[in-house]
């Protein structure tokens, strides 16, 4: 590594952490959480969009309920697609059972199930254990993110108005900020003020509003009435708990963490509140066999037949998804793969494939579920089997998360690997090096803008289907790719493992390779360069010093806020471009949350100042500003302002027209000069400015690190400010754990592999 290349400032010698002091720490972090202490349910924050709230709750927005944005008809589209899913799920509406005796809490959490089913109230021993061991102080829980509902298309514009206003009514009444009725309305439907007058607690349903607030709501209409331990507030609270649970990833939670979560949020009986979330159908309940082996028996005692098991509650929602997502990919795992030729011809093709692709060639040739792990350069390797594949006749597509993913993957030679240096020719006689031209996004995918399209059966018009990016699928998303898949097909998840895993729930690359049901095919192709070197050190936890005569990769160290922002424009504006020939404009800063006296909306501030100063007279926007457009939680787009009139902020992202109506530009437009970790991930630039504050220290992880320094394609900055806690986050720090029920549904279709 050197220091940063020629400034027109003094500049200290470039070692990791180098006269560093760590400012204050700040509440956002990279999900943007401006929350009090997450240790219930042993939620750790995602890093997805932010919302924080302000005078009761943050706004939802006053759009019109009946105008349906580009994000919300996408998500309606997607809601079809869930309505068939679980129309296939309607027989597993039944009891749950583990499928082994069962005793002690798990056996009364059975019997609380069933008595539901059967209408009777539950009974009020289940979730009764020990005392629980204190939890461990964990990073603040993330705050909610706006989830889009589109609105009947049959419902006037005057009905709608009419129901936001009888919301605001109920609203003002109970002192809650009327912005907040449009949400409420599309979090409870019709009748939603009447809801809320019954039950004021159901205000917990509204993004953004926490407990603390609810509770607040709630007085002012219940008076003398409210309690805490009413069990209409027990009862919001859990599935309050639970969504927060999957807003940091899980998909369901340890009953004895959601017992203890809701300890702390003062409800007095835990108990009593998850058995009523149970009877009202608002939460399920679960039991997972362990692969802990029993103990051994004495001699001459009865032999136990007792195993045991964890007690997960979760959502149906994603209960639903990962029961579906399992059944899917079991499908395609026994599935018999179409015709295509031969088995010679699948030959053939890894024959005359570079020695990177070959083995994914034959992998696949006779499976219908492959995973494939590998950095970005391995991707070429996808382009090699798809290459072989539409040489053999079949329909094969690849799909990726972002447009700039999928522009990306259009223009890769199909053929070339980088190790051997040359084209190799492909089995269908050509010279192979032509762009692989069957590319889409997920989203487009799934949507149908995009892609094969459908079948008369509703399946994807394909063959074979290779998802690059595969560690950010979340559970929903894996669930409506694998049920849109024909018979017969093939499914390749290929990705890079030490990345960020999904903003949205669950772990799904991650579960199915720890599950081991399938082959997995390890690329040995590197990333190249410095930047290549220095980031495969980091997957395996070292923080490397690594050789760059050309100055791919600089350490800029400083010492408190002020220097890190400064030194991170002069890098931009002038620096970078100077010294490496990379412009501004293509060069991404990376930063860990988004508050702080170093997050990204400082930094958009400080940055916008000097490279597009203006007033900002669109919500804060100017044409030429860089922007991160979200249409949809968990989605990132990056792009520019080229103007704003009365339809609204008009954007260019990755060549394409985008509109954001006026009344979104708040919620899903922001500066994208500086993105966070988890915005950036599955996009890479030439240049990459990561700044590491030292009140970023706590935040850092191994495949954080990994994710922003893998982001850089030619130049590396770090500005260094978090002395020698970089070093132990590569070092010490994995990923966040989550709680998950893929691998066991899993292990009860499919045999492990080995």
């Amino acid at each position: 590594m050197s220091t940063e290349p020629e400034t027109t400032e003094e500049v200290e010698p470039g070692t990791p952490g180098a006269g560093a002091t760590a400012d204050p720490p700040t509440a956002d972090t990279d999900a943007g959480a401006d929350t009090d202490a997450g240790t219930e349910a042993g939620t750790t924050p995602s890093e997805g969009e932010e919302t924080t709230v302000e005078g009761g709750a943050e706004s939802e927005g006053a759009a019109d309920a009946t105008k349906l944005s580009e994000a919300e008809a996408e998500l309606a589209a997607q809601r079809l697609e869930r309505e068939r899913i679980e129309r296939r799920k309607a027989e597993k509406q039944g009891p749950i059972t583990a499928g082994a005796k069962l005793s002690g809490t798990a056996a009364d959490l059975l019997a609380a199930v069933r008595a539901v089913e059967s209408g009777e109230k539950p009974v009020a021993t289940a979730f009764r254990e020990p005392e629980p061991t204190p939890r461990r102080a964990v990073a603040p829980e993330p705050v909610p993110r706006p989830q889009p509902v589109a609105a009947p298309a049959e419902t006037s514009a005057a009905l709608a108005q009419e129901a936001v206003a009888a919301v605001r009514a109920v609203l003002g009444e109970g002192g809650a900020p009327d912005t907040l009725a449009p949400g409420a309305l599309a979090a409870l439907g019709e009748g939603a003020d009447d809801q809320l007058r019954e039950d004021p607690w159901q205000l917990l349903r509204v993004a953004g509003v926490r407990p603390e607030q609810a509770d607040g709501f709630a007085r002012a209409l219940l008076g003398a009435e409210c309690r805490q331990d009413d069990e209409r507030r027990g009862r919001a609270v859990t599935v309050w708990l639970l969504e927060q649970a999957a807003l940091a990833g899980h998909t369901a939670l340890d009953a004895p963490a959601l017992a203890a979560a809701l300890a702390q949020r003062a409800v007095p009986d835990p108990d009593a509140a998850v058995q009523s979330a149970l009877a009202e159908g608002d939460a399920l309940v679960f039991q997972d066999a362990l692969d802990t082996a029993p103990p051994a028996q004495e001699e001459g005692t009865e032999e136990s037949e007792e195993r045991p098991v964890r007690v997960l509650i979760g959502l149906e929602r994603y209960a639903l998804a990962e029961e579906s997502l399992a059944d899917g990919l079991a499908r395609v795992m026994n599935s018999v793969p179409k015709t295509d030729g031969s088995a010679d011809g699948w030959e053939r093709a890894a024959a005359s494939a570079t020695r990177s692709a070959a083995e994914l060639i034959r992998a696949v040739a006779g499976h219908g579920l492959v995973l494939h792990t590998g950095g970005h350069a391995s991707q070429a390797e996808a382009a090699a089997l798809l290459h072989a594949a539409r040489g053999l006749g079949l329909r094969g597509w690849a799909a990726t998360h972002t447009p700039s993913g999928r522009d990306d993957f259009m223009a890769r030679p199909a053929r070339h690997d980088p190790l051997d240096g040359a084209s190799d020719g492909g089995p269908s006689g050509d010279a192979g090096d032509g762009p692989v031209t069957k590319v889409t996004t997920v989203a487009g995918l799934l949507s149908g803008a995009e892609g094969p399209g459908r079948d008369t059966d509703g399946a994807f018009a394909l063959d074979l289907l290779v998802v690059l990016d595969a560690p950010q699928l979340d559970v929903e998303t894996a669930a409506m790719l694998a049920e849109s898949l024909p018979d017969g097909a093939r499914l390749v998840l290929s990705g890079d493992p030490g990345v960020l895993w999904s903003a949205g729930p669950g772990r799904v690359f991650a579960d199915l390779l720890a599950a081991r049901v399938c082959p997995q095919v390890a690329s040995r192709t590197p990333d190249p360069g410095p930047v290549g070197e220095l980031v495969s050190g980091v997957g395996i936890g070292e923080l490397n010093q690594v050789e760059a005569p050309g100055k791919e990769v600089v350490i800029v160290p400083v010492r408190d806020a002020g220097e890190a922002v400064h030194r991170t424009v002069q890098l931009v504006a002038d620096s970078v471009p100077r010294a490496i020939g990379i412009p501004a404009e293509q060069t991404q800063v990376i930063t860990p949350g988004h508050g702080g006296a170093v997050g990204t909306r400082a930094l958009n501030s400080a940055l916008k100042e000097r490279l597009n100063p203006g007033p900002g007279r669109f919500g804060g926007f100017d044409p030429g500003d860089r922007v991160a457009h979200s249409p949809a939680p968990g989605r990132t787009a990056v792009g520019h302002v080229v103007k704003a009139d009365a339809d609204g902020l008009h954007l260019e992202c990755s060549g394409l027209p985008v509109v954001v109506p006026k009344e979104r530009v708040e919620q899903s437009v922001r500066h994208g000069w500086a993105l966070t970790a988890h915005q950036a991930v599955g996009l890479r630039w030439p240049a990459a400015v990561v700044v590491l504050p030292g009140d970023a220290a706590a935040a850092l992880t191994r495949p954080w690190v990994y994710t922003a320094f893998g982001r850089a394609e030619r130049h590396l900055s770090v500005v260094h400010g978090v002395e020698q806690a970089l070093q132990r986050a590569v070092a010490e720090v994995p990923q966040k754990p989550r709680t998950t029920r893929l691998p066991a549904l899993l292990k009860a279709q499919v045999p492990a592999a080995g």
